[in-house]
């Protein structure tokens, strides 16, 4: 495959998907990260999509990349299938904990019927379950406006007065050598503080993120008790995470 070929299926895939890492699409092209890398540089360039740490993103999404909206429509349809596998995990009567990820805000629309009780930092997820049959409780702090969530040590008070059935967390790598990293601090000391007050921890992955290293190494492996992602991962990778002894649903 050329490099004409290769642009044309790069710029459709980020054009389709919002944003995809390096790895994903060397073997969407059966072609080296190296040259993807390569491809990438050329093409951020000329315009045709934003670079980012470890892959490409829509332009039209990058001009304002940190906007949560813009983050939740990324690979929409993949975070929307996890979600309805997480939200068949919910009893009724349950009490669960949701982070500020923008894949665990969509489990919102599954859950909005069910009278259970959300404890979250997420002021998105606030604003959606609002008229709904789910009782909130609002983390109390300081609201980070860029990441529409709340953060800081009266956050984590508040959240580790609460005791939970099961908590829902997002997270941006996972690997097997490394455990979880993250691109944020906040994010993951809220992803602990949850995982500590609750029976059973959720975490909720698309496939990008599986085998990625990100800014920070925050947890290992076993804070989490159940791995869910979608069908496009890979078979090999899903193989790997469960002879690891990881319970994963996708």
């Amino acid at each position: 495959m050329n490099f004409q070929q290769r642009k044309q299926l790069i710029v459709q895939t980020v054009e389709e998907r919002g944003s995809i890492e390096v790895p994903e699409l060397a073997e969407l092209l059966q072609t080296s990260e190296m040259t993807v890398r390569r491809d990438l540089a050329q093409l951020s360039a000329s315009g045709l999509l934003y670079r980012t740490r470890g892959g490409a993103m829509k332009v039209s999404l990058a001009t304002d990349k940190h906007r949560f909206a813009n983050k939740t429509a990324v690979n929409a349809e993949r975070k929307d299938y996890i979600c309805q596998l997480a939200a068949q995990e919910i009893q009724e009567g349950d009490v669960i904990f949701m982070d500020c990820g923008s894949t665990v805000f969509r489990l919102c629309q599954f859950i909005r019927n069910k009278r259970i009780t959300v404890v979250t930092n997420s002021l998105p997820v606030v604003a959606e379950l609002m008229d709904s049959e789910v009782t909130i409780n609002l983390v109390g702090g300081e609201v980070d406006k860029e990441r529409q969530a709340v953060h800081g040590l009266i956050a984590k008070e508040h959240m580790a007065r609460y005791r939970a059935n099961r908590a829902f967390i997002g997270v941006d790598g996972i690997s097997l050598a490394n455990g979880l990293s993250a691109n944020s601090e906040k994010e993951a000391s809220t992803a602990t503080t949850m995982a500590r007050q609750t029976e059973k921890v959720y975490l909720l992955c698309d496939s990008s993120k599986l085998e990625t290293n990100k800014y920070l190494y925050f947890a290992p492996l076993s804070l989490f008790d159940v791995l869910i992602t979608d069908t496009e991962a890979n078979p090999d990778t899903v193989a790997a995470y469960r002879q690891a002894g990881i319970t994963l649903i996708n």
